[in-house]
């Protein structure tokens, strides 16, 4: 039983191996079918692919073909345009040639034509010489001479009939004489400070403001404008700018620096930043005070921050902002006594110095910047007038700007208001006399009245009585053009003519 056992074991082992074998075949079979199948597939597929591939790179060189013939057309139609562009060319280059020879012959002929016609004047020069027996320069002189002789009683006449209607006059003409008398003393400042000192705690400060290498020193210069001398005076930083809010911004950052005791570039930077605001509000303030102070309201913002800026300048010493409204309220005073417009003078003598605040910016005189800032920013027009007109050297043209000369006067010449030294005082007299004596036929000449008259004696032999009117002309021409000075000088020239004889 156990053999016939093992015996069906083995027989069912080779059926089953027998059996799986079989399997096993079929199945490789199979998949050999798939993958023959897959295989063929994608061979078809990658031909149809190379089929469309070729037939895009087919259409592409077409297109290609197609662009290519397109620009070679364009080029030639360009090449076409130059060449004709460049024909054109040739042909106007050929008329200008031509033109150009036919204006050289014009000018050739015009040259010739002037030439005979000096020839003819020389001629006829010559004949009227010996016709006059004088020669170009000798009746030319004659000439002169004559007509000069003729009308010199006549202008001397002139002079003295416009003098007497004027006296003849004064009553019609009362309140402008009366002004234009005040006048007189009308001054037109052009000094300033440019300095300023700061006094520092002790020597060793000196040294921290400048630095290792001179760095702090270095950036307060470039952040602020300002130059800063340190050594020129024991105890003192001085700050040299002519820009006067510069100096103060400068001012301000030194005692700053100095009270914090923090002294470096980056903290040197941040303090001129500090200082910039303080002095802006500072600025805005007192111009806002000014105002409100003389009673002028609707001043525009650009105005009031130029007028505050007047508080850091000065004028022979006088704080420019406290003049300008010392004079608004005396110009309120006067403008009701003459019947003007008490407003407009004290708007106008109020900010008749403006121009004072960027004088350093802009060049002119600072009354003319006055007239160009007020116009710029929106002021009235007779306000701009009268500060552009509160200097001799343009013309008076309305009550309110005689007012502001007066003022200007008024405020400048009292008592202690401005200061000038001895040593410039005699400085200004010597070249008042030297300008005057720099003319011919002067005698003498002296600088009185403080400066404010210049007294010319002439030669009565060289200088006749018209000569003499010319000749104040001159000097007081030269006066303005040459000197800078605190006032309207007077030019005196006198001619004295005297005959002595003796009875023996």
């Amino acid at each position: 039983m156990e053999i016939i056992a093992i015996v069906l074991a083995l027989v069912g082992a080779g059926v089953g191996y027998g059996a799986n074998n079989y399997v096993t075949k079929q199945k490789i079979g199979s998949a050999a079918d798939e993958a023959k199948k897959e295989l063929d597939k994608a061979k078809r597929e990658a031909t149809k692919i190379t089929t469309a591939a070729r037939e895009d790179a087919v259409k592409i060189a077409e297109e290609a073909r197609k662009d290519e013939q397109v620009r070679r057309r364009e080029f030639k139609d360009i090449e076409s345009r130059l060449i004709q562009r460049e024909e054109s060319l040739d042909k106007k280059l050929d008329d200008i040639d031509k033109r150009t020879e036919k204006l050289r012959k014009a000018e050739a002929e015009v040259e010739s034509l002037k030439d005979e016609i000096r020839e003819i004047r020389a001629k006829q020069q010559e004949k009227l010489e010996k016709v006059a027996k004088l020669s170009k320069a000798d009746a030319t002189e004659k000439l002169m001479q004559m007509t000069e002789r003729d009308i010199k009683n006549d202008l001397v006449g002139l002079v003295a009939k416009l003098q007497n209607e004027a006296k003849e006059n004064a009553e019609e003409k009362a309140t402008e004489v009366l002004v234009s008398a005040m006048e007189r003393m009308a001054s037109e400042v052009t000094a300033e400070r440019t300095v300023t000192s700061v006094k520092l705690e002790d020597e060793e400060m000196k040294g921290r403001i400048i630095g290792k290498e001179g760095r702090n020193i270095q950036a307060l210069q470039r952040a602020t404008g300002v130059d800063i001398m340190v050594d020129d005076t024991p105890g003192y930083v001085v700050l040299s700018s002519f820009d006067p809010v510069r100096r103060e911004v400068a001012r301000q950052t030194i005692e700053m620096l100095m009270k914090d005791g923090r002294i470096h570039p980056g903290r040197i930077e941040e303090v001129v930043a500090k200082a910039q605001k303080n002095v802006e509000k500072e600025v805005v303030r007192a111009g806002e005070d000014a105002a409100r102070e003389v009673g002028v309201l609707g001043i525009p913002k650009e105005v009031l921050h130029l007028l505050g800026e007047l508080k850091y300048r000065t004028s022979y010493g006088q704080n420019v902002l406290k003049h300008s409204t010392e004079m608004a309220h005396i110009a309120g005073i006067i403008a009701e006594e003459l019947g003007a417009d008490v407003k407009t003078a004290k708007y106008a003598a109020l900010v008749h110095d403006l121009g004072k605040a960027l004088t350093h910016k802009m060049e002119g005189k600072h009354h003319h910047i006055s007239g160009e800032m007020l116009r710029k920013y929106g002021a009235p027009e007779e306000v701009a007038v009268a500060a552009e007109q509160h200097h001799d050297d343009v013309e008076a043209t309305t009550t309110v700007s005689l007012i502001v000369r007066v003022v200007d006067a008024i405020s400048a010449a009292r008592p202690g208001a401005r200061n000038i030294s001895a040593e410039n005082f005699v400085e200004r007299m010597k070249d008042l006399e030297n300008v005057a004596n720099s003319f011919k036929g002067i005698e003498k000449s002296y600088a009185i009245s403080a400066g404010r008259e210049v007294r010319v004696f002439v030669k009565p032999q060289q200088i006749d009585d018209l000569n003499a009117i010319k000749l104040a002309r001159d000097i007081a021409t030269k006066i303005e053009s040459s000197m800078q000075y605190p006032g309207t000088i007077k030019v005196n020239v006198i001619r004295e003519t005297r005959a002595v004889e003796f009875a023996k």
